[in-house]
């Protein structure tokens, strides 16, 4: 009994980082505890498009490149990455955004994945000596942002994306009192989940409250990839400030090949923008040790080098789209997307509800949109909306569309 009670002492005085207290369930938490008990129904196999999971094959080339580069396992990687891959990166801006190579000694960090980096550079740029900072984030919006900026010591802000606002983030309804206290705005275009893509007149605007209240932008691209016109690619941060005539100053987009190159599992991207940032976080991410397995390095550099694949790619999402749209139109609200993989659609009946009898009656998961955003200026902007990821298969996505269908009649 002893013993116990010293045990349970030690428990009870451990310390913790406070803020653990403020992240809320991931979403997929969330459904699965919406789901808990419930059978779905046996007559239908299942068809999950809730997570934006890229269920597509990996290309040979990548996986070859993979396999032959095994050796590298012998090594330890080094934080920055190889000098080959950096460049490989440098040269695929360039060609993508039109925009000059940039340094790949200085302007250019390989990461491991782009989700452990957009949470890491919270951590890199919150000033906590400061009172109050906040991050700003789009919302709905991807939860690491907000367990970013809680972990990281600051408070979040969210910016609701309306459908009367074209989803876009309205900095000017912002009060001066939370600018001026502003550190970090982490933006998403294209937008998950309603992908929209930024203007250029957005992103003058935020690059002006940027140099007015010096605070750092994260730009997220992980979906720059997945669009539906091969002459007209989303526009890019870096692109738009060059457009401006500007250079890159507190700007830093972050990017990914898991949804480009359809290799989610091999955890690999790259961060790239203000050399005087990307400095400080290589010298972070030495400390946090992230460096990226020197197999997956080579089989990035071969991704970032053919464009044939990701073409390829964007076709088959294409044509998922362009015929599952329509079959949902009339029994839910929605339009094509800008880019990316989602369509964030309002549903008739409350998005929880509604995702509750999809998957019992049908066995088919969505994600309901109130669990990607959070009540701020007395709404939550995700509320009647679902997110419908097509990332299976053609056939998958269209007996889905049907079985939605159903649900509605």
């Amino acid at each position: 009994m002893h013993a116990l009670v010293m045990y349970a002492r030690y428990i009870t005085i451990t310390p913790m980082n406070p803020n653990l207290n403020l992240l809320q369930p991931y979403p997929f938490q969330r459904l699965r505890d919406l789901f808990k008990g419930t059978t779905p129904n046996p007559a239908y196999s299942a068809i999950n498009i809730s997570i934006g999971e890229p269920k597509h094959a990996t290309p040979q080339l990548i996986k070859d490149a993979l396999v032959n580069n095994l050796a590298g396992l012998a090594s330890y990687p080094t934080t920055i990455g190889s000098l080959a891959l950096r460049e490989a990166i440098s040269k695929w801006i360039s060609r993508r955004y039109g925009v000059a190579n940039l340094n790949p000694e200085t302007a250019i960090l390989p990461v491991t994945g782009s989700r452990e980096a957009l949470f890491a550079f919270s951590q890199l740029i919150i000033d906590r000596s400061k009172p109050n900072p906040v991050v700003i984030s789009p919302n709905p919006f991807y939860q690491i942002y907000e367990g970013a900026a809680f972990l990281a010591g600051a408070e979040p802000y969210f910016l609701n994306t309306l459908p009367e606002n074209d989803h876009a983030m309205d900095f000017e309804s912002v009060p001066v009192d939370v600018l001026n206290r502003t550190q970090l705005v982490y933006v998403c275009s294209p937008g998950n989940p309603s992908g929209k893509i930024m203007s250029l007149a957005q992103w003058k605007t935020i690059f002006e409250l940027s140099d007015k209240y010096n605070f750092v932008i994260a730009a997220d691209e992980c979906y720059s990839e997945i669009y539906f016109d091969e002459a007209n690619p989303p526009l890019g941060a870096l692109q738009a400030a060059h457009k401006l005539g500007r250079d890159y100053k507190n700007l830093v987009i972050f990017s990914s090949l898991s949804k480009r190159s359809n290799v989610p599992g091999m955890r690999s991207g790259f961060v790239a923008g203000d050399e005087k940032i990307i400095e400080k976080f290589a010298l972070y991410r030495t400390y946090h040790g992230c460096a990226m397995n020197p197999a997956v390095q080579a089989a990035s550099m071969t991704a970032w080098n053919d464009e044939a694949h990701v073409i390829e790619n964007r076709r088959l999402y294409a044509e998922k789209f362009e015929i599952v749209t329509p079959l949902l139109r009339g029994t839910l609200q929605v339009e094509m997307p800008d880019a990316a993989f989602y369509l964030w659609a309002r549903s008739h009946m409350p998005d929880t509800d509604f995702a509750l009898k999809l998957y019992r009656d049908f066995n088919v998961t969505v994600l309901p949109g109130s669990y990607l955003a959070r009540e701020a200026h007395g709404v939550n902007p995700g509320i009647g909306f679902v997110r419908l990821a097509l990332v299976a298969s053609l056939d998958e996505c269209v007996e889905a569309a049907n079985r939605i269908k159903q649900l509605a009649n």
